[in-house]
């Protein structure tokens, strides 16, 4: 995958303007944009749709916490996935098992205000792994040393976000 920060043309960090970007995105989409290619030749008009199919993915992946924290490691030369990663604490895997099981018991019952909290209660840990990550690449700043300490946070908001997911899924099933 290239760079998204250097494909959008942004800074590399972690706490980004995602207002700003967008923009960006969209003025970089508008300027690609096949329309503006329909009297060029044929490799320019590959070349158009090759850079924007580029910036399109540059976005989803800036716009994206995890995948933004990955684009960081990558620039700071930091190994990531399941070779480079250390295995998650098990205090958090007992977390995240017990954690399914209420939203099992939850969605048995069909209980929705249940299910709810579990679910803000997901978010709030998530919008703390995303502030803890800010925090640690700006200490980083792309010091692979420093970066490698963020692979457990980084986890963590995986394993959060597989289960916001999980939570999505019941909480339509219910719905329906």
């Amino acid at each position: 995958m290239n760079d998204p920060f250097q494909t959008l043309g942004v800074d590399a960090r972690f706490d980004l303007d995602l207002g700003a970007v967008e923009k960006r995105h969209r003025d970089l989409s508008r300027a690609l944009h096949p329309d503006r290619y329909a009297d060029a030749s044929a490799t320019e008009r590959r070349m158009s749709l090759s850079r924007a199919i580029e910036v399109n993915e540059a976005w989803r992946a800036l716009r994206d916490p995890v995948r933004r924290a990955e684009a960081l490691l990558t620039r700071a030369g930091v190994a990531f996935g399941d070779a480079g990663e250390p295995k998650a604490p098990p205090t958090l895997l007992m977390e995240m098992m017990e954690a399914r099981e209420e939203l099992s018991e939850a969605a048995h019952a069909k209980d929705a205000a249940r299910i709810a909290g579990i679910a803000s209660r997901v978010r709030d840990r998530e919008a703390g792994c995303v502030e803890r990550l800010g925090r640690g690449f700006d200490a980083a700043a792309g010091d692979a040393g420093k970066a490698i300490a963020l692979l457990p946070t980084l986890g963590e908001l995986r394993y959060l976000r597989r289960l916001e997911d999980e939570i999505s899924a019941i909480e339509e099933t219910l719905a329906e």
